[in-house]
């Protein structure tokens, strides 16, 4: 081995190897950074090399976040070097992050230098807790991490390595391995990476497809343009839903209404008959119907029917709202079993218990039952306070059991009474409400209108998640009377809206209408 191996094109800067090769790994639970320290490591000696590693657990807002630290030198008059511990800000030759926030963190501890790192990151995204606790969007802005990259690295390459290891049966290490070996960041060749692969003896073939489509994509375009906002994608409109009744509603979008409503309004029909069955959305047509007659009426032609196209949106969601009922059918699905058992990577003769937390209240009891019984006992304070007791305990349940999962499984069938629970009864008043208010608008304030559709963004969940976004959506509404005759209405309803979303307890909206009873 030649002691003076060449690196002058590998984005290093580095000569020789008078000095240790450096690399850091920074990567969350379950994404296999060890495994791919380890292969790293074991690359290194098959070469001749001596090399080290070392992890740093911590703690990351997704799961366990961990540095794994490698420092390798080929072997030199039998002696042996003696390595760091621990990465040394501005001395790291690469970095690896298997995520986009880990690649930002990577950064700001200094790993990354202008003058010597090469930076390999995956561009997808794992939520941490504060982006996903926020009302609103609370996601990360991906392009200060990406601008902070271009400016902090020598060289970088960057693409969605979790989506290619997944679309491989394989996880993201594997493809991280193939976009080491792409870059050229080691002396290394090609096959002696995938020997250190088959060297592990499990899972061989999967992971040798995902290195290998790492290894051809940083040969081909080794980075992405990455977005702060991923963009919306919405059906385009089908020329047959491949069943009767769902055909029947798509003809009805073409003829009924405008095409640049068609999109939201096929989304809004799949929503609403995964939710209930066809004639539920054949009932969010004929509302949206009503509201579009509106529109045209108001001249929303002029608008590209803004309205229409709001309404498409927010009255599906409205008409979807979470009960006991959809919680139950969501965690009966076998999809989401078959989900599951591929994110814990469970083999077919392993057994997987999922155990949920459930924290149920009498008041979603009796909101699931018929609209006169749960009214009855609602109106008998003593009784409803008795059995509250009862119910409103947290219980942990494992639906792979057959008592929890046929007893989830009869609540999801109670979808066939939805419509005549005291819970759909509130839900249809409370939106007949909030659309009555928004269509008294169109003739006077237009773009007021769109925004009060709008407004039922806050209102999602259920439980108390649902009663602090009722309560968030009533307070920006009582603004309503000191808006309707303003040009600038619809620009400050937006602004009550978007405070909501800030924070949970609502201060930020607190100001926000103080702000609009001063106007």
């Amino acid at each position: 081995m030649n002691e003076h191996v060449s690196m002058s094109d590998l984005g290093t800067n580095r000569l020789s190897t008078d000095k240790p090769l450096s690399l850091a790994i920074l990567a969350m639970g379950g994404q296999g950074g060890g495994v791919l320290a380890d292969w790293i490591v074991g690359l290194a000696e098959a070469e001749g090399w001596m090399a080290q590693t070392t992890s740093v657990p911590g703690v990351a807002q997704r799961t366990g976040a961990t540095i794994y630290y490698i420092e390798m030198l080929p072997a030199r008059d039998g002696h042996e070097p003696i390595f760091s511990l621990m990465p040394t800000p501005g001395d790291v030759d690469v970095v690896m992050a298997a995520e986009l926030m880990e690649a930002g963190r990577s950064v700001l501890r200094g790993l990354v230098t202008p003058d010597k790192t090469l930076l390999i990151a995956s561009t997808h995204r794992s939520f941490a807790v504060a982006e996903k606790e926020k009302p609103g969007d609370g996601i990360g802005n991906a392009e200060v991490v990406v601008d902070a990259t271009d400016f902090a690295a020598k060289r970088t390459i960057a693409f969605d390595m979790e989506t290619m290891a997944v679309r491989n049966g394989s996880v993201i290490s594997a493809s991280m391995f193939g976009a080491l070996a792409g870059s050229g960041a080691l002396p290394f060749g090609k096959q002696a990476f995938e020997a250190m692969i088959r060297a592990g003896g499990k899972g061989i073939e999967p992971s040798l497809k995902a290195f290998n489509a790492a290894f051809d994509r940083v040969k081909e375009k080794p980075r992405d343009a990455v977005s702060a906002t991923p963009p919306k994608h919405f059906d385009a409109l089908p020329e047959t839903a491949g069943h009767p009744a769902l055909d029947r509603l798509v003809n009805r979008i073409r003829s009924e209404f405008p095409e640049v409503a068609w999109p939201l309004l096929f989304a809004g029909v799949k929503k609403l008959t995964d939710y209930q069955d066809p004639a539920y959305a054949d009932e969010y047509l004929s509302r949206v119907a009503a509201l579009h007659a509106l529109d045209r009426k108001a001249g929303g032609a002029s608008k590209d029917f803004a309205f229409t196209v709001q309404a498409a949106k927010y009255v599906a969601v409205a008409m979807a709202y979470d009960d006991v009922i959809r919680v139950a059918d969501l965690k009966v699905r076998g999809s989401r079993f078959e989900r599951v058992r591929k994110e814990v990577g469970a083999k077919d003769d392993q057994i997987v218990y999922m155990t949920e937390y459930m924290h149920p209240r009498m008041d979603e009891v009796c909101g699931t039952m018929p609209k006169g019984i749960g009214l009855w006992i609602e109106n008998r304070p003593s009784l409803f306070a008795r059995l509250d007791r009862f119910v409103n305990k947290g219980r942990r349940v494992q639906t792979g059991t057959l008592f929890w999962f046929l007893g989830l499984y009869m609540v999801s069938g109670l979808r066939r009474i939805r419509r005549g629970t005291l819970r759909h009864a509130r839900e249809v008043e409370h939106r007949e409400a909030w659309l009555t208010a928004a269509s008294n608008l169109l003739a006077a304030n237009y773009d007021l209108a769109v925004e009060v559709l709008g407004n039922r963004r806050l209102v999602k969940g259920y439980s108390d998640t649902h009663a602090r976004g009722l309560s968030k959506f009533d307070r920006v509404m009582s603004a309503l009377p000191l808006l309707r005759d303003r040009e600038d209405g619809a620009a400050w309803m937006k602004r009550l809206r978007q405070a909501a979303l800030l924070d949970e307890k609502g201060t930020a909206l607190d100001g926000a209408l103080k702000t609009v009873g001063t106007l």
